[in-house]
């Protein structure tokens, strides 16, 4: 037996924790991979989204029950943290995927701090102690992610200045929530905390993976994504926020019982979820585009930092939606939460469908900036919708709603197609050929 036939028939060797390793990294602006095989979401990371659906469905109904500009901002201010812990575990399955007992151990001990956190955000304005349990909560995850990027830093060579700096920055935003353990800081100075907090993340982080750093600290290794498993994953999260209109249409049974006008508001909430999702899988609606992360670098970063307020926005639109199917009436906060948070996530929409570069647009029906405005018009009707409040009911207002999402998606859908189109394939080939003479009956034992 030769040695090639030795390591055919070795058996693999396998490790109950694993030595981290990067997957993917530049050297010298040459994109390197361990591996040239596509790698999905794995099944751990697909039960940390199970979890966020009950995350963004809970502080989506706390807003939903008190809608007014001070539960709003209470909103967008736990939503960002929790955004951030699952941001960070994104960012090691994407470069740093073992999924080796030490690995999915983090992520049940963040799973852990998440539902504490979930469990006490949202009273976090009233009690001090909910405050610093979530709070501290929210520490403990990040320091935990921030200690998986150091460890990993050690090993793997090829991210090991970007993995540091991104622990020092993120050691820093731990720093700036102390004030909030303190119960002689005001809330308002607590907001803006939080606040700056969110902001310092966003920035940091754009500002660790970006070309300017690596220039400036003359990285001949530095980082790089897979890019099909972030697209699969921010895609995920869209999904876990239409789940919010959809979940929320069945639970508490607010169709009643036959065919009632609740029926109707669940429906149009379950077009406007399938048209949004639609238009978000569709990118910008052509044929053939190139994908932001895949464009440039900046386009990239747009297409990452887009998806909070775009996640934020459709969640809370969304929510409220599939609350009108148990209402007759909406309260004057809830259609402005429902119009602006719909509004918001179309103009977030426009901004995503602009970043991608249409290929052979000229063979389009429409090209991609007449197209992809729609998107924009439709945002600002949203946005003003409200004002109809004397004029229009709920089921009236669904209805309208969905008829705007309905006609992007037909404006969009024809828009994008090749002028050469027709509407149905031909139906040749239905039969099948017939048998040759010369050929060999079938062999049958």
């Amino acid at each position: 037996m030769n040695c090639s036939e030795l390591q055919e028939h070795a058996k693999p060797v396998c490790y109950v924790v694993k030595k981290p390793r990067a997957l993917q990294w530049f050297y010298k602006d040459q994109l390197q991979k361990e591996s040239d095989d596509e790698r999905q979401a794995g099944r751990f990371e697909l039960f940390l989204d199970l979890l966020y659906v009950a995350i963004v469905a809970n502080f989506s109904d706390e807003l939903a029950e008190h809608p007014d500009g001070d539960h709003l901002v209470k909103y967008l201010l736990i939503f960002a943290p929790a955004w951030h812990i699952w941001a960070d575990l994104r960012e090691i399955m994407n470069s740093y995927y073992t999924d080796d007992l030490l690995q999915r151990l983090v992520i049940l001990w963040v799973m852990a701090l998440l539902v504490l956190y979930a469990n006490n955000a949202n009273a976090a304005d009233e009690d001090i102690e909910a405050l610093r349990t979530a709070a501290g909560a929210y520490v403990v995850a990040r320091f935990t992610t921030m200690c998986t990027f150091i460890v990993t830093s050690i090993t793997a060579y090829q991210h090991r200045t970007q993995a540091r700096l991104m622990a020092c920055f993120m050691f820093v935003g731990l720093l700036i929530t102390i004030p909030l353990f303190f119960e002689t800081v005001s809330l308002r100075a607590k907001i803006a905390v939080v606040a700056i907090a969110i902001i310092y993340q966003e920035i940091t982080w754009a500002l660790t993976l970006s070309p300017w750093i690596k220039q400036k600290l003359k990285l001949t290794y530095s980082t790089a994504v897979d890019i099909a498993h972030e697209v699969d994953r921010m895609a995920a999260f869209f999904i876990i926020i239409l789940g919010e209109f959809v979940y929320s249409i069945i639970v508490g049974k607010k169709t009643g019982i036959g065919l009632t006008a609740g029926y109707v508001k669940a429906v149009c909430t379950l077009v406007i979820a399938f048209s949004l999702n639609w238009i978000y899988a569709s990118g910008d609606g052509s044929i053939q585009a190139t994908h932001p992360i895949r464009r440039s670098a900046w386009t990239a970063f747009g297409f990452f930092l887009l998806h909070l307020p775009l996640s934020a926005s459709f969640l809370i639109g969304g929510h409220i939606a599939a609350v009108a199917a148990g209402e007759e009436h909406l309260e004057e906060g809830q259609r402005w939460l429902l119009g602006g948070g719909l509004g918001v996530g179309m103009f977030c929409l426009w901004i995503y469908g602009m970043l991608y570069r249409v290929e052979g647009e000229n063979g389009l029906v429409l090209p991609q900036i007449p197209r992809i405005a729609m998107r924009l018009v439709i945002a600002i009707i949203l946005i003003a919708l409200p004002q109809t409040h004397d004029h229009l009911n709920a089921e009236q207002l669904m209805l309208v709603i969905m008829g705007l999402f309905a006609f992007l998606l037909i404006w969009e859908t024809v828009g994008g197609l090749d002028k050469s189109s027709t509407v149905f394939e031909p139906w040749t080939n239905r039969h099948p050929p017939a048998e040759s003479d010369t050929e060999a009956p079938l062999q049958h034992e």
